[in-house]
């Protein structure tokens, strides 16, 4: 079912939103060769619950943490550990949520970590392209296969692929609400948009196939290939003429410029 929120309703997941983009530019200065996953998502949990919200990936289905690290050829859903220490030229995605008053905040970023090759650096590039190009279709009357294509076709066209097994999703009072919104499909196709719904646009990219695979942990979903992948996402408000974006890269790329 599609929940149609309020303007209360989205005004309260506006600041969980917020409040993910600024544990998201709290951590960007310390994503650097010789920090541990583990250690980052600790920052993260502490930061969140410092801010009177709650950390709701953390249990969810049995998810051992308050975030997501995914580095290099892992898609999403990357376990922190200890043991997984970042290097020079890795790509790390981070992925959270924050939960207030109830609702639900989610966003994600694929930070560099020090000098990346230009092919990752473009790989970066295009998807956080493919994100904007996907919101610029989040408006009312279009449908979700508006969204799905966008991104699809900007992407494919650089020569990328998209994963299919893990797709965008509306969100609210839960993590994850219907609709489902896929980043490859037709255009015209899949559910209308309608003025109000809060939907996570978030593109899986892959250097490689589109293919993926699951670790034993049931959790990391890293390329079948093992070719480099990135995320990028953001939470919007379908509007009418133009979406209004929940979540907030500037103040990450703000922080970034201090490392």
């Amino acid at each position: 079912m599609i929940y149609i929120k309020t303007e209360e309703d989205i005004e309260k997941i506006r600041e969980c939103c917020l409040l993910v983009s600024q544990t998201l530019a709290m951590l960007a200065p310390l994503v650097k060769p010789g920090v541990s996953t583990e250690y980052l998502d600790g920052l993260a949990e502490e930061f969140i619950l410092d801010h009177g919200a709650e950390a709701p990936c953390k249990g969810y289905y049995g998810y051992p943490n308050a975030t997501c690290m995914s580095l290099n050829d892992v898609v999403v859903h990357g376990i922190p550990s200890a043991k997984t220490i970042i290097k020079e030229g890795d790509i790390l995605s981070i992925d959270l949520c924050t939960c207030k008053y109830g609702f639900i905040g989610d966003s994600a970023y694929t930070f560099a970590v020090g000098n990346i090759s230009d092919e990752v650096a473009k790989l970066l590039k295009t998807t956080k392209e493919a994100l904007y190009k996907g919101i610029e279709m989040a408006v009312a009357g279009n449908r979700v296969g508006d969204i799905s294509n966008a991104v699809q076709t900007y992407c494919e066209a650089r020569g990328y692929s998209c994963v299919r097994e893990m797709v965008g999703h509306g969100i609210g009072k839960s993590m994850h609400e219907d609709p489902q919104v896929p980043n490859y499909g037709r255009r015209g196709q899949g559910p209308m948009l309608k003025e109000n719904m809060v939907i996570c646009i978030e593109p899986m990219i892959n250097m490689g196939h589109y293919n993926i695979t699951i670790d034993k942990d049931g959790w990391t979903a890293r390329t079948r290939d093992r070719k480099w992948a990135a995320h990028y996402e953001h939470a919007v408000v379908v509007r009418k003429g133009k979406a209004d974006i929940l979540s907030d890269f500037s103040i990450i790329e703000k922080a970034l410029e201090t490392r």
